[in-house]
Formats: C-alpha cells, structure tokens, sequence
C-alpha cells in the first residue's frame, strides 16, 4: 500500500509555527527547533499538488545521515531525530507515526543570509553564465569548456538569500562586503572542505557531486551548518553511468516534474497543473535511489 504522503504537519504539532517554506516547516519548542520536512514539492517558485510521498523522509534521513558523517569537519544543528523523544504536549502518541523519520530537533542559530554554492561541473546557472562572459559570479574560467565539464578545481559561488523568488547570484567581494571579509573566508573555505568530502564519498557510490549549497547559522559567534545537506534538493547528483558532455544529464532528483512541465502548455506565471499519478510514483523513486545508493552498504 503506498505510503501517505504528509503536505503538512500543521495540526499535528502544538507548537508554534515561526516559518513555512515551500518543504520544511519550523515550530518552536522554546530552547529548540523543530523542523519538519513534509513531502510537498516545488518548481519555478510554485509548490505543485499533490505531495509526493516519502520525499520528505528521504529528505530528513540524508540530511542526518550527512550531518554525521560532517560532524568532524563543522558543528552542525542537529539535537536528534527521534519523534518519540517529544513530548505528548508537542505531538500527540497517536500522530508520532505520521511524523516518524520527517523530523529534526535543532539548536536555534542565527542565520547567515548567504547561500553557500560550490561548483565542481559547469552547469545549470553556472553554464550560463560562461556561456555570456566566460566567468561564474566573477570568478574567470578557462575557455573551451563545454557543458557538464569538471572544473580543474572546484569553485565557491555565493549567492544572497531571498525568502521569496529566486537568490540572487553575488560575487565573493559583494558576500564579504555583507558579513564582513573574515566570515567570508571561513564559510568560502568550510564549504569547499564540505563539498570535497561529499565528492569523494558520492564517488565510491557511482554518483557525481555537481554542485551543491550549504547554509550556516552562529551560535554563540560559532559557525555552525544548518537547514539540509547533500539532499536532492540542495545538491545535483549525476549517476556516474550517465555522465555526457554537451547534454542536459538527468539529475537525480524531481527530474521527472522538470520534464513533465516543460512538456506542457504552462505558461510558469498561474497556477501550476497538478501532477499525474506516474510523474508523483516517478519522482518518489527517485527520492528513495538516490538515498539508498549513498546511505546502504553495498
């Protein structure tokens, strides 16, 4: 029987809601945070129906999954993962189930409003921005480059938040002029070691670490890693064994919503279509391989 999927956890948690975004929603438990990734999904700055279900567990299992693994290179957040460790006056015994493996408890931060982007392909936005000046937010690459090529060295490519539409790309000195010149260079320097440690580990599991974003939050004046990491939402995973030049490769992630609405008549500027049954079953699958192929042991 296919699993339910959760399009919000409002309801389920008394707690007070102090933010929804398009996939994670954030209670407040006083101390802490409670972060729950529910299963909607977004595309051009729309969350499309219906939910796609167990995304948002996949979601939550590769974010603690990484912030394990990372723990050694940077503090991160996270206090656990366990619903039954909340209290039956933040989520009732009864609703744990449906909550079960969607949420985190986290140490409260002060954000960094900085999107932390770092590029080992040239790509996506990346590519075209080459594609007009030679250069990715400033930084000149060689010539002759091709679409999806390897960079002779990873890049850091910063980008200002926006809580709504789309970041806004900055070169490294606008980043420095916003959180100041040290701070810059800790997170450019953090998030490269980041994204070298999980371009080794995807290697050995056949997979490809194109690009990805990382954010960070302070406590106490510490950086430390927040929101989600090396997830199909925050990163762009290539299977090795697809892996072309000049092609658009297809990524492993909600791929299957890209196409289906590129393939339509949606004009991106009103409400989306909702998405047919095959394109949801597709896209959860996705969701669940990309996780089973970096988290199980071979």
């Amino acid at each position: 029987m296919p699993t339910e999927a959760l399009s919000t956890a409002e309801g389920l948690i008394q707690a007070p809601l102090i933010h929804k975004g398009k996939v994670r929603e954030l209670y407040d438990l006083g101390e802490h945070l409670l972060i729950v990734v529910t299963d909607r999904i977004s595309a051009f700055d729309y969350v499309l129906d219906p939910p796609v279900p167990d995304k948002g567990r996949v979601l939550n299992g590769l974010s603690s999954f990484w912030f394990e693994q990372t723990a050694g290179l940077l503090p991160n957040h996270v206090v656990h993962t366990d619903v039954n460790r909340l209290g039956a006056d933040v989520v009732a015994d009864a609703d744990k189930p449906k909550l079960a493996g969607r949420i985190m408890v986290a140490r409260k931060a002060k954000r960094i409003d900085i999107e932390c982007v770092v590029r080992g392909c040239i790509t996506g936005g990346g590519w075209r921005q080459y594609q007009s000046n030679g250069e990715v937010n400033g930084i000149k690459l060689p010539a002759g480059l091709h679409k999806n090529s390897k960079l002779p060295e990873p890049i850091f490519t910063p980008a200002g938040k926006n809580d709504v539409g789309h970041d806004e790309d900055i070169p490294f000195g606008e980043m420095a002029r916003r959180v100041g010149q040290q701070l810059a260079e800790e997170l450019r320097d953090r998030s490269l070691k980041l994204y070298e440690f999980g371009r080794q580990y995807c290697e050995t599991k056949g997979i490809i670490l194109a690009d990805c974003k990382f954010e960070f939050g302070l406590i106490d004046n510490e950086v430390i890693l927040i929101d989600e990491l090396f997830t199909p939402d925050s990163s762009r995973f290539w299977a090795q064994e697809n892996y072309k030049l000049d092609v658009e490769i297809d990524s492993m992630d909600k791929e299957p919503v890209r196409a289906y609405l590129a393939s339509s008549d949606w004009d991106k500027n009103s409400p989306p279509p909702r998405l047919p049954d095959e394109v949801v079953q597709a896209t959860s699958a996705r969701y669940k391989e990309i996780q089973r192929r970096l988290t199980e042991a071979e």
